[in-house]
């Protein structure tokens, strides 16, 4: 059995790192768990990051179906993104601005499955 200790005996702390592709995928899970919303595909067009001094800028394009309202479920998404980043790294969230760029109607959903 192994034994795992956060800090080591002799007092030194170690260094994690987190690379893009790491916020990124936090951020993809993070909008998934949203209802009635999905991400543009691609990640040039569905979501860019910028890393600043004062935290994490995100820019997240979607897709809304038809019958949810755009503004709450654009809140819901800036709420879970920043529960999300923050708890699972050591980044601060400082801004993420969602971009609905269609909807989707029932028909074309629908079509899909």
């Amino acid at each position: 059995m192994a034994i795992f200790r956060r800090v080591p005996p002799d007092g030194q702390k170690g260094k994690v790192s987190y690379n893009s592709g790491i916020v990124s995928k936090i951020i993809s899970l993070a909008v998934s768990e949203i209802e009635g919303v999905e991400m543009v595909p691609g990640t040039k067009r569905g979501l860019r990051l910028y890393f600043e001094k004062d935290g994490v800028y995100a820019d997240i394009s979607v897709r809304v179906d038809y019958g949810f309202t755009v503004p709450e479920v654009a809140f819901k998404i800036q709420q879970s993104v920043k529960h999300n980043v923050e708890a699972m790294t050591k980044y601060k969230v400082a801004k993420v601005d969602v971009y609905v760029v269609g909807v989707d109607s029932l028909g074309e959903h629908a079509a899909e499955v």
